[in-house]
């Protein structure tokens, strides 16, 4: 019935916002920004209705959750860093419709997920950020979905993005684009630092180890990946612990994904944390390789180790 048109890794860094504004770091962003009206573009060519984004700033500790409200209208100001993004005007619409679906085919393969379409929770700057610059004119309905998850299983979070695929493909009338809203590694600037390291990633360590994850992502080596992607979301302070991209790969088919990414937006370091724009060309897949919920596994597990 639906379709899954386009899959990416997109940044949200708040100084896309601040690039915007006359002072010293006017249009240092402007790559990025770039980035985000071409995937935008891409979305309008391919008949692209909704986006759904996983959001690393939407922070949860139980379950897992979409926004999918009728209407978003407001005026944002970031309770983390407020002198990047102060008053930033929004408006945009939901599809209630969808966000359900979404959330009954997550609940069907085990993965508990609440659809809320009647609250006053606006979304996030991790789906406000790129909206911005991909919705200006409101062209989209956007869904946001909890990614920044406190105590959850990669496992799960991988299933839900297969659950959400087949979801559109099984039982929506639409296109849909789904996009991983988060940086690579996120360790910031130590407190003090965050001027020189504007443009900078914290460490040479984690900035080889995103350039290396890149060039796995842009020569396709997905089992691999997949593999390693739990270690290095601890050891490389994955945004989020990286369960944006866990969903990302999930809806892609995980290890069984063929393609290649196309980096729109080359890697940049930001107040320490490595940044890109890459879309994920989506491709035809059985989904039997993509993990089952953890509740479904039998296997011991450490405690402690509930993140992965």
């Amino acid at each position: 019935m639906g379709k899954l048109a386009l899959a990416a890794k997109i940044t949200h860094v708040p100084s896309m916002y601040l690039s915007e504004l006359d002072g010293p770091q006017k249009g240092f962003r402007q790559a990025a920004i770039d980035g985000h009206i071409e995937i935008g573009r891409r979305c309008r060519e391919l008949g692209v209705d909704t986006i759904v984004v996983f959001d690393t700033h939407w922070l949860v500790n139980a379950n897992y959750h979409i926004n999918c409200g009728a209407h978003f209208k407001g005026n944002y100001t970031s309770g983390e860093l407020p002198h990047f993004i102060s008053n930033m005007k929004f408006e945009y619409d939901g599809n209630p419709e969808l966000g359900k679906l979404l959330a009954a085919e997550c609940n069907a393969q085990g993965v508990e997920t609440l659809a809320h379409d009647k609250t006053t929770l606006d979304p996030e700057y991790g789906t406000l950020v790129p909206m911005r610059y991909m919705n200006e004119d409101r062209h989209f309905k956007v869904i946001s979905v909890s990614a920044m998850c406190t105590v959850h299983y990669l496992n799960d979070s991988a299933r839900l993005g297969w659950a959400m695929r087949k979801a559109i493909e099984e039982h929506y009338d639409g296109t849909v684009a789904i996009f991983a809203s988060g940086s690579l590694s996120h360790r910031f600037a130590q407190n003090g630092q965050a001027p020189k390291f504007a443009t900078r990633t914290w460490s040479p360590f984690l900035e080889r180890l995103d350039h290396e994850v890149v060039r796995m992502w842009e020569n396709g080596e997905w089992e691999d990946f997949c593999e390693m992607l739990p270690e290095y979301a601890v050891k490389g302070h994955g945004e989020g612990f990286m369960h944006d991209t866990a969903m990302l790969l999930g809806a892609l088919g995980w290890s069984e994904y063929d393609q290649k990414a196309e980096v729109l937006t080359p890697y940049f370091g930001s107040s320490g944390t490595g940044q890109i724009n890459a879309v994920f060309p989506v491709s035809q897949v059985s989904g039997d390789k993509v993990p089952a919920p953890q509740a479904s596994v039998t296997e011991s597990f450490i405690p402690g180790s509930s993140r992965i």
